[in-house]
């Protein structure tokens, strides 16, 4: 760090024109920091490193993406027997996360003639005696063939307790 001393400094009297007489002032020493020089930056990369990190990086938002959720309501805030959203579409390996919300106990069963062929209902759903029973549970399944799922709520399936993926 570069300080700056002090110094004396000669300024002629302006009480008098005639006269001559000259006063000193000294000015008290201050400390002032240098400026520091920038580093220089050097980028030194080949055209396959370059793509190794852009590969990387969209890898790195692939699986985030995969990692991403949609909550559904398994009872409005309301008090009603639906799930919220009713309707929903997702895409493949995406989690759906079905949270109990109100008026509980509730459930989630695919309804095996409406899912898509190849696809067993019963590996993706609650068993119809299983129940979330407090405030806040959850299931969660993960439906990667497309197409269009109906699932219903064993216990309000009468009420019309219904819903709908599709998954695109």
């Amino acid at each position: 760090m570069a300080t700056v001393t002090s110094s004396a400094v000669t300024i002629p009297s302006l009480t008098t024109l005639k006269t001559s007489s000259k006063r000193t002032i000294t000015a008290a020493a201050a400390k002032v920091p240098a400026v520091a020089a920038f580093p220089k930056l050097t980028i030194k990369a080949s055209l396959k490193q370059v793509g190794a990190a852009v590969v990387a990086t969209a890898a790195g938002a692939m699986l985030a993406g995969n990692a991403m959720a949609i909550e559904v309501n398994l009872g409005s805030s309301d008090g009603n027997l639906v799930f919220e959203p009713k309707t929903f579409s997702v895409a493949p390996g995406e989690k759906i996360v079905f949270k109990n919300n109100a008026g509980f106990p509730h459930n989630v069963v695919f309804d095996e003639d409406e899912v898509p062929p190849g696809v067993d209902a019963g590996k993706i759903s609650m068993s119809e005696e299983d129940l979330l029973n407090g405030p806040g549970e959850v299931y969660s399944v993960t439906l990667t063939e497309k197409g269009t799922y109906s699932f219903y709520c064993s216990p309000h399936q009468g009420a019309g307790m219904v819903g709908k993926v599709t998954v695109n």
